[in-house]
């Protein structure tokens, strides 16, 4: 695993894009298919999962196997998280095609919670299974209390920024200085970009990336956001969505962003060739921004704190009640998502856990990136995870919301909108997506 103290420099070679956004990963998954069974004496347990959620990509089901020589493990991974769970939900409907573990992004969790709960089997009843965050097995709980799958990462947030690109414009270079020019309040980070554009010579650096990015960390920092608890729709209501909305546009009206939204065509480039100082990053991206920004960039990239604490992204493990092997898979489920390998995840790609134990073991608390200037990305996103609000509330359709509302704001960006323009035309993309 190498050093605790450090994120291995091979994580820069994979594409880290996270829960709630298009993925890069590996094959995708044979309709065909089912889950396992007992085969030649052995346990034969199939997984289903998306992106680069960390169990396969660092060899922790070859360790399982080693040391559970009588199981067998069947992993397929589908790179694009839309396509998968529209996949998923195709085979939960016609009961076939099920893998005996399916990977859940958490913006699919309430779905499945209210809509398929008879599907999953229940995790409440798992011993030493009471190690994670006080709201991650909220996030996948029906109302009577099953538990429809186990936590693997979670998505606090930082920003991510140039050191150099700083320098240039007259600002401090320091994590902790940088932090300390934007505590506390988003509106602080977009004066900084005011700043920013007024003393940085040339045209050719915008301050942020896309107002998506800044919008997404603004909504995701209140336990309420797009529903409320009552699973009514409020977005059009709830107050912290119109200001994240309006602070969103003041920045792309203000000329401040690249207009490139985050893995969409444009951003990768965008990292490769500097072409913006700044990033609101959840744990999950360091390794995207590592391997796209590229060797040349090394060491330019940042790490500080974000203004305020708040949590995009996070998936789960769930065990399909049709598997032929489902207490071998809820024990293997156990074991993926037990604090040793949660931390071991995190030190290997950077994927912060949902454990809370794993959170405070000296392997995540002591970690640091060397691609990001040794940030001690431990200490900083365990902390943003301990200010994540207990209480998140989540809807049936809050990935398909925050997408309408990313194109909303690209609408401002790229084309000129006036914002109350784009804010209709957002909100009747809403209601016509959700409805």
């Amino acid at each position: 695993m190498g050093s605790p103290g450090s994120l291995r420099t091979r994580a820069a070679a994979v594409a880290v894009a996270g829960a709630l956004t298009l993925v890069v990963g590996c094959s995708s998954s044979d309709d065909s298919a089912t889950g396992g069974g007992k085969k030649d004496g052995k346990v034969v347990i199939t997984m289903g999962m998306y992106g680069v959620m960390g169990i396969k990509e660092t060899g922790l089901l070859e360790q399982y196997e080693k040391e559970n020589p009588d199981v067998q493990i069947k992993a397929e991974i589908a790179g694009d998280e839309q396509t998968y769970y529209t996949a998923l939900q195709t085979r939960l409907a016609a009961g076939k095609g099920l893998k005996d573990i399916q990977g859940i992004e958490i913006g699919r969790a309430k779905e499945i919670t209210e809509t398929q709960s008879d599907k999953f089997v229940d995790f409440s009843d798992v011993p030493g299974t009471d190690h994670f965050l006080p709201w991650k097995d909220s996030q996948i709980s029906t109302e009577d209390g099953k538990v429809l799958g186990l936590g693997t990462d979670i998505g606090p947030m930082a920003v991510c920024y140039r050191k150099d690109y700083f320098e240039q414009a007259g600002l401090p270079t320091d994590r902790e200085e940088v932090a300390k020019l934007w505590e506390g309040d988003w509106q602080k980070y977009v004066e900084v970009g005011r700043t920013f554009k007024k003393g940085f010579k040339g045209d050719d650096v915008s301050y942020m990336d896309a107002a998506s990015g800044l919008f997404n960390a603004m909504v995701y920092g209140y336990p309420e956001q797009y529903y409320d608890d009552k699973g009514k729709l409020i977005y059009d209501k709830n107050p912290v969505v119109k200001e994240a909305w309006n602070l969103a546009a003041d920045a792309a009206d203000d000329g401040l962003t690249a207009k490139l939204r985050q893995f969409q065509p444009g951003w990768d480039p965008g990292l490769a060739n500097g072409t913006f100082a700044t990033a609101v990053c959840p744990a999950w991206m360091l390794s995207h921004i590592s391997e796209k920004a590229g060797e040349a960039n090394k060491g330019k990239w940042d790490v500080a704190k974000a203004p305020k604490g708040a949590n995009w992204g996070g998936s789960f493990l769930g065990v399909v009640e049709q598997s032929p092997v489902k207490e071998e898979a809820k024990k293997l489920v156990a074991w993926l998502t037990a604090p040793e390998q949660q931390a071991h995840i995190f030190n290997e790609i950077g994927n912060i856990p949902s454990s809370e134990e794993a959170l405070k073991s000296d392997q995540v608390k002591n970690a640091k990136s060397e691609y990001f200037n040794n940030a001690p990305i431990g200490e900083i996103f365990g902390a943003a995870a301990q200010e994540i609000p207990d209480k998140q509330v989540l809807g049936r359709k809050d990935g398909t919301i925050k997408d309408t509302f990313s194109q909303g704001l690209t609408l401002i960006e790229q084309q000129g909108t006036p914002r109350d323009e784009a804010w209709k035309t957002t909100a009747e993309r809403i209601e016509k997506a959700v409805g």
